[in-house]
Formats: structure tokens, C-alpha cells, sequence
């Protein structure tokens, strides 16, 4: 099972309507459970890995273009990967495998019932369970 958090979902199915009818490739990361915040937070056990966080596409970048490869954040920071298909089916292609898991969302951009899935590195979809929780706020020293 993978877990998302709707505040996420809704950010990425955004991105990829913004970048409509260019695709957007992003890192995405992980929070344990037991950090989360809000109706769902306890609904998960708190070792679990929740995805809550992306981190901001480069569309100016060529190489992230070509190869949906984010070179400016360290691997070991991105458990995830974001890549949106404006034109093709609700599958991992063989430019988006790189990552653990592969989210994956189509048009129409506002439905993540029917546009919006996780999938194994190996392209196989992933049971998806997208939870009404957030990570604790963190503020940045000034």
C-alpha cells in the first residue's frame, strides 16, 4: 500500500495542469505517520511512510526535460517521483522508472479518482490510499 497525503495530491494534479500540455516530472518525499497532523493522521501505523511532500520542477532545465531525472536534489531526499502524462494512458513508461515509487496523473486534472496512481519501479500499479492528514508545520531560521 502507498500513502498520500490529499494536500499533495491536489498540488501535483495542479502542477500538471499548469504545465498542460507539457509534462512535469518532480521528486517526492516521505514523512513517518506518527509525524502527521490531522482527521486521518492515526489512521495509518505510525512507522508508515506517508508522501507529503514535492519538490519544485525545473521546467528551464534540459536535462530534467529529457530525462525527468531532478539532478539538483539528492536522491537519498526524494523517495518518489511525480511525472504527469498529458497525452498517454494512466502507466509508468520507461523514462519515468526512476524511482521507487512512480506517481503518475492524466488529464482530467481534477479528479484523482480516475487520473491519478501509484506504481512499483517495475511499472505495476499500487494499491493508493490518500489520506486527509499534513506534516507538522516547520519554520525556516531567519
Amino acid at each position: 500500500m502507498v500513502y498520500i497525503t490529499r494536500a499533495l495530491v491536489d498540488v501535483l494534479l495542479d502542477l500538471a495542469s499548469d504545465a498542460d500540455p507539457d509534462r512535469v516530472t518532480t521528486g517526492t518525499s516521505v514523512t513517518p505517520a506518527r509525524e502527521l497532523e490531522g482527521p486521518e493522521a492515526d489512521a495509518v501505523a505510525p512507522e508508515t511512510p506517508v508522501f507529503t511532500d514535492f519538490f519544485l520542477p525545473d521546467p528551464g532545465n534540459a536535462v530534467n526535460a529529457v530525462f525527468g531525472v531532478d539532478l539538483s536534489t539528492p536522491a537519498r531526499q526524494a523517495q518518489g517521483q511525480f511525472v504527469s502524462h498529458p497525452l498517454r494512458e494512466l502507466e509508468v513508461t520507461r523514462r519515468d522508472d526512476l524511482a521507487e515509487v512512480i506517481f503518475v496523473a492524466v488529464p482530467p486534472w481534477t479528479d484523482a479518482d480516475d487520473s491519478f496512481a501509484a506504481f512499483d519501479r517495475a511499472g505495476d500499479r499500487q494499491p493508493l490510499e490518500i489520506i486527509d492528514a499534513q506534516p507538522p508545520e516547520q519554520s525556516f531560521p531567519a
